[in-house]
């Protein structure tokens, strides 16, 4: 019976392949990044950058504070 059911809504699903395809490729063709044509891309790529940038930042604040002899985040001690 639970076959039945997953089969039936597998025939009945919409197939949005050729949907998808069109939409990418014609972002493609704009020359949009892969990875900045979907909709959802904004909620990825700005966390991920925000991550990316600014631990790149901080790892080089502290390696300028250590090569000062500074072994803290702030302060002298």
């Amino acid at each position: 019976m639970a076959s039945f059911r997953l089969r039936r809504g597998l025939v009945n699903a919409p197939n949005k392949v050729p949907e998808q395809q069109r939409f990418y490729q014609r972002a493609y063709k704009q020359h949009v990044r892969l990875w900045r044509i979907s909709p959802r891309s904004p909620y990825l790529l700005v966390p991920y950058n925000i991550l990316l940038w600014g631990t790149g930042a901080a790892t080089m604040y502290m390696m300028g504070r250590k090569i000062l002899g500074y072994n803290t985040w702030f302060g002298k001690s």
